[in-house]
C-alpha cells in the first residue's frame, strides 16, 4: 500500500510544519539550530519559509564571524611580530591583579602568599615562553617532579595555581576562551600520611607540656575544647568574652562563632570558660595564649606566633616519645582539630557548626581516624 503524499513539502532546514487536527491547520515552527529551542512562524507557509531562509542565512553569518575572530586572534598570538605575551610578563600582571583582590577582600593575603610563591615556580622555570605556546607536556613535566620527589599535594597547589593564571589570561584576552594546559594535566594523587591523635596521646603530650611555658597547655587546652585553627587560637583576646560567650571571627575563612562558656568536654572535665580563667595570670596581656617571660624578642604578654605555637607542640611530642607508625608522620598541632570533632561528636554536639565549616563532607573529613581505631561490632 503506497504512503499517502504530503501536502506540505519542507526542504528548508531547520523548519517543521504540524497539522492541528482539530482544526485542520497547518502550524509552521523553526528549531534555532544552537539552543534547540522552536519558535512558531504562524500559518502562512511562504512567510514561515522566507523567515527560515533569513533566520539561517544570519546564524550562519554569526558563526563565521566568531570562527574568523577566533582563527585571527590565534594568527595575532602566533606570528613572528606579536607573538603574544611571555610566561614571565603575564605572571607580573597575574600577581597585580591577585593584589587588588586581596585589597578589595575577595581573597586572604595567606591565599595570595601561595598563589605567588606557586606563580613564581612556573615563571622561573618558563620564563621566556610565549603563554599561547605553553603546551600541557612542559606543566606536566614539573609537576611530575614534585611527585617523584615525594611532594604530591605540592603538585596539587602548583597545578590549581597555574589553573587560575589561564583563566585570568582567558579573560584579559591574552589567550583564546578554553586555553588552559594546566587543567588538561592530571590531578596529582596525594595520600595523607599525617597519623591522627589520640585522646591517651594527647594526655602524655599535654602531661610533657608540664616543663614549658603556661602558654603550651593552655594552647591545647583551647585547641580542645574549641577545635578552632592555630591562627584563631593565637588571635584570641580576652575582650572577645561577652554575653557569656566566647566569639571567633576565623581568620581563614570569615565564619563568625560564638562559643557559650558552659562548653563542657568530658574527657577534659573542664568548660571553656574554666579554660579562659587558666589563662589569666600575673603578666598583664589582652591575648589568651602570651608569653609568660622574656623569649627573644618577645615580651612577657606579647601574643604567640602561630608558627612558633607548631614548633613547640612539635618539641614537646617528642618528648612525650610517643610512638607512630612507621608509615605515617607524627600528628601536628593542627590534629587537636581532629580529635575535638571525633570527641564531640560522640557526645551528640554540632560539629560541624563547632568548627564552622559550610558542609558536612569537610567535617567528615575531620572525623575519619584514618584507620587509628579498631570499628567494634555492636550485637
Amino acid at each position: 500500500m503506497a504512503a499517502r503524499p504530503r501536502t506540505h513539502k519542507v526542504n528548508i532546514p531547520n523548519l517543521y510544519c504540524k497539522l492541528d487536527r482539530r482544526t485542520s491547520k497547518v502550524y509552521w515552527q523553526y528549531r534555532h539550530p544552537i539552543t534547540g529551542k522552536f519558535i512558531g512562524f504562524g500559518t502562512d507557509g511562504d512567510t514561515a519559509r522566507e523567515a527560515a531562509i533569513a533566520a539561517n542565512s544570519m546564524i550562519t553569518e554569526q558563526q563565521s564571524k566568531q570562527i574568523n575572530l577566533l582563527v585571527d586572534m590565534t594568527i595575532k598570538k602566533t606570528t613572528t611580530n606579536d607573538a603574544g605575551i611571555r610566561v614571565a610578563d603575564w605572571i607580573d600582571k597575574y600577581l597585580k591583579i591577585q593584589e587588588e583582590r586581596v585589597l578589595h577582600g575577595e581573597i586572604k593575603k595567606i591565599t595570595f602568599k601561595t598563589k605567588k610563591s606557586c606563580a613564581l615556580v612556573l615563571s622561573k622555570r618558563l620564563p621566556n615562553v610565549r603563554l599561547i605556546n605553553l603546551d600541557t607536556k612542559s606543566i606536566a613535566a614539573i609537576l611530575d617532579e614534585y611527585k617523584a620527589e615525594g611532594k604530591p599535594r605540592m603538585a596539587q597547589i602548583l597545578r590549581a595555581t597555574w589553573g587560575d593564571i589561564f583563566k585570568e589570561a582567558q579573560h584579559a584576552g591574552e589567550v583564546v576562551p578554553g586555553f588552559n594546559p594546566a587543567m588538561a594535566t592530571r590531578i596529582p594523587k596525594a595520600k595523607v600520611t599525617r597519623a591522627r591523635l589520640s585522646f591517651a596521646d594527647w594526655k602524655a603530650i599535654f602531661k610533657a607540656a608540664e616543663q614549658f611555658q603556661p602558654y603550651v597547655q593552655n594552647a591545647m587546652l583551647l585547641a580542645l575544647i574549641t577545635g578552632q585553627r592555630r591562627a584563631d587560637i593565637c588571635n584570641m583576646k580576652f575582650s572577645d568574652v561577652w554575653d557569656g560567650h566566647l566569639h571567633i571571627t576565623q581568620q581563614k575563612t570569615g565564619s563568625r562563632l560564638a562559643l557559650p562558656l558552659t562548653l563542657y568536654l568530658p574527657e577534659l572535665d573542664i568548660s571553656l570558660g574554666d579554660v579562659i580563667k587558666r589563662c589569666r595570670d600575673k603578666v598583664l596581656s589582652k591575648y589568651l595564649i602570651h608569653h609568660n617571660r622574656q623569649h627573644s624578642s618577645a615580651a612577657p604578654g606579647d601574643p604567640i606566633n602561630q608558627n612558633s605555637l607548631t614548633r613547640v607542640f612539635m618539641q614537646v611530642r617528642d618528648i612525650a616519645d610517643i610512638k607512630f607508625s612507621s608509615d605515617s608522620t607524627p600528628p601536628s598541632f593542627h590534629e587537636q582539630r581532629s580529635l575535638a570533632e571525633r570527641l564531640y561528636s560522640a557526645h551528640g554536639i554540632d560539629t560541624q557548626t563547632l568548627l564552622g565549616h559550610k558542609t558536612a563532607a569537610m567535617t567528615e573529613k575531620y572525623h575519619d581516624d584514618r584507620g587509628a581505631n579498631w570499628i567494634t561490632l555492636a550485637i
